[in-house]
């Protein structure tokens, strides 16, 4: 079961987690050749590899789930277009709550 865990993160803790699948939320800022450059919920610029068979990434805010590359490259398997505008305060306030030593095993 822990290999389907697909953990909420910000750029922050992107280190923590290379090699695992991660859940992020964000800003696409632009797009170069196969990359898209997110500004994720903590406001770090991180690269999103985008599959070769492209992607749907076609709103400004968007939700990735990937494996991690490195300390700052995400490797996108699926995403979630989520629109025009998105809280980002509050999406970086539960990103940080999750990984509060307070709530570890409490809530996840």
């Amino acid at each position: 079961m822990a290999e389907h865990t697909t953990t909420r993160v910000n750029a922050h803790h992107l280190p923590n987690f290379i090699g695992r699948r991660v859940l992020i939320v964000g800003k696409i800022l632009k797009f170069q050749d196969d990359v898209a450059i997110m500004q994720a919920c903590d406001d770090l610029q991180i690269e999103i590899r985008l599959p070769p068979t492209g992607s749907n990434l076609t709103d400004t805010f968007v939700e990735v789930v990937g494996s991690v590359v490195d300390a700052s490259t995400v490797k996108m398997l699926a995403c979630t277009n989520m629109g025009s505008s998105l809280d980002t305060k509050l999406v970086k306030d539960v990103v940080d709550l999750t990984h509060d030593p307070k709530f570890a095993g409490r809530m996840f």
